[in-house]
């Protein structure tokens, strides 16, 4: 991570009481959806991957506040839920495509880790949510049973600044509702345009974006 000069005593938003705000809009994710089909691949997985580039794409959605200081991390790794047998929501923290080769390699190592974890083989993530923002990650979660055309998310503290993305169902023309949650301090209209504009990029060309080599 570096520090960034930014002052924070100039931000229209940092006295508010919460400086969090929400957007949602529908993404075409056709062609994903039918490559994960074609090559027997978890659309789950391929979409993690094209939110976390499209995230990863925006330097402004790296940057934190530590120690009174703006920091801005090289990258972030993504946080997602998971369920046991008993329905218990675990977590696991998935490092972006771009560490791996191709993505069927990095599909393959989400898999892997998912099952570890279900397992006991491997420790689930777990850090207070008040602790997050000291931390390289975004929080991503899927609601794949509801086409929703806005969401709110839970504000931890006031000045949360860790990203929180959703996405929801693919619905019957093939786009799909992407929720993400920032803050204003560091987060304007045209970082968001920027993020959907990558994140469309991202799904319309699954085997580029995400370096998909294997073929």
């Amino acid at each position: 991570m570096k520090e960034v000069d930014f002052n924070l005593e100039k931000s229209p938003f940092k006295d508010f009481l919460s400086s969090r705000y929400s957007m949602t809009s529908k993404i075409d994710v056709s062609k994903t959806w039918n490559f994960a089909k074609e090559n027997n691949l978890s659309f789950f997985i391929l979409s993690l991957g094209c939110l976390t580039n499209a995230l990863n794409s925006i330097p402004e959605m790296k940057r934190r506040i530590i120690n009174g200081k703006v920091i801005e991390f090289d990258k972030l790794d993504a946080i997602t839920p998971i369920l046991n047998e008993k329905e218990e929501m675990l977590e696991m923290r998935v490092l972006p495509p771009e560490s791996y080769d191709s993505i069927k390699t990095w599909h393959d190592y989400v898999i892997n880790l998912k099952e570890s974890i279900l397992k006991d083989e491997k420790l689930s993530f777990s850090i207070p949510m008040s602790k997050r923002d000291s931390e390289p990650i975004a929080n991503f979660s899927c609601i794949p049973w509801v086409d929703f055309d806005s969401l709110t998310t839970c504000i931890s503290y006031s000045q949360q600044i860790q990203p929180l993305i959703t996405w929801g169902k693919v619905n019957a023309d093939g786009k799909m509702s992407v929720a993400i949650t920032v803050n204003h301090i560091f987060i304007f209209g045209k970082q968001l345009g920027e993020f959907y504009k990558n994140l469309e990029r991202n799904f319309n060309s699954p085997k580029k974006i995400l370096k998909c080599l294997y073929y």
